[in-house]
């Protein structure tokens, strides 16, 4: 089992009605195997989930891709796209 937290921010968070949670996971190697397994688990964080593309994650707070591997006890954050300007 893989024991991680999770962070969620704007919209992400208010889909799935909360800013973080920890959870276990079986055999969920990368980010993208974390989010196929997320999708799962409510209605809300199915919505959060549905459109990856639209995603970013950070892991111990570093940006990284989807295929970045997962280690019981990283800090995993989603959040859409940065932008900036004025």
């Amino acid at each position: 089992m893989t024991r991680v937290r999770l962070l969620y921010f704007s919209w992400v968070r208010e889909r799935i009605g909360c800013a973080g949670e920890e959870v276990e996971l079986p055999g969920a190697a990368d980010v993208a195997g974390l989010i196929d397994a997320l999708a799962g688990r409510s209605a809300g964080h199915a919505a959060a989930f549905a459109d990856p593309a639209r995603l970013r994650a950070a892991v111990n707070q570093q940006y990284c891709g989807f295929d970045h591997h997962i280690r019981d006890g990283d800090e995993i954050a989603f959040f859409p796209p940065v932008t900036g300007g004025r």
